[in-house]
């Protein structure tokens, strides 16, 4: 348990989701060490403020399963090829986050039992109440589901109190801000908001699986120095979806 120095926090269990491409860096491809380290930092600090992270990692810094169905490849194959790159960036991140003395589990929603657990959801529950990080790999296990949605599921299986999708933007905006200087930033706006405006948060099913189950989703930058410890201390700057 934290100690009485230890900051108060606004949820006790959240899911971290962050894109594939969070993790290249300022490379073009692939992973980059010491992004993935950085990451792994935020995550102990918070770790440490005694709150239990579930975490999702896309696989788009390796395939993206819609670009390889646009370039001809079978839908279904190019998914699943999209489930393991997310495997491989889940061991990543494991690795770093062991190295920071942060107790992890990687959790696959495929079985591949040299390298990960298979899903059960009361093991990932005792996990968590143990205070181990669990990072649930391989998407939802099925083709045509991205990983914003199995994030989702995911949280909502987890009983997390939030989803907190890092970005490399500060919140939600009404256009693209880095190519919109007159976009402006959403405190708060609404799920239904969010859908009727093809805001691009998460995709159409995430957004409304979490409205269904009135899951808040906070979007910030994961860019910024500190940016995860601050919200879950009230802080910082980001945008709420909320019912």
């Amino acid at each position: 348990m934290p100690d009485s120095d230890t900051p108060r926090t606004t949820f006790r269990r959240v899911m971290l989701k962050i894109s594939g491409e969070a993790l290249m860096g300022d490379t073009a491809y692939g992973l980059h060490p010491p992004t993935v380290e950085r990451i792994a930092r935020e995550v102990k600090v918070v770790h440490d403020m005694g709150v239990e992270i579930c975490m999702v990692i896309g696989g788009g810094n390796i395939f993206r399963g819609l670009q390889g169905s646009a370039q001809g490849m079978e839908r279904t194959t190019a998914d699943y090829m999209g489930m393991l790159a997310t495997v491989m960036n889940a061991l990543a991140m494991q690795s770093a986050l062991e190295a920071e003395g942060v107790f992890c589990r990687v959790i696959s929603a495929i079985r591949m039992d040299e390298v990960a657990e298979p899903y059960i959801r009361r093991r990932a529950v005792r996990h968590l109440e143990k205070k181990r990080v669990c990072i649930f790999a391989a998407g939802t296990g099925n083709p045509y589901f991205t990983t914003d949605t199995a994030a989702t599921l995911r949280a909502n299986e987890m009983a997390c109190e939030a989803i907190l999708k890092g970005t490399k933007v500060d919140g939600v905006y009404d256009k693209d801000p880095v190519t919109n200087a007159d976009a402006v930033r959403y405190d708060r706006i609404s799920y239904d908001d969010v859908l009727q405006k093809h805001l691009k948060v998460m995709d159409a099913s995430a957004i409304a699986l979490a409205r269904d189950n009135n899951l808040p989703i906070i979007v910030f930058s994961l860019d910024e120095p500190g940016g995860f410890k601050g919200i879950l201390a009230g802080e910082g700057t980001y945008t709420t979806v909320h019912a």
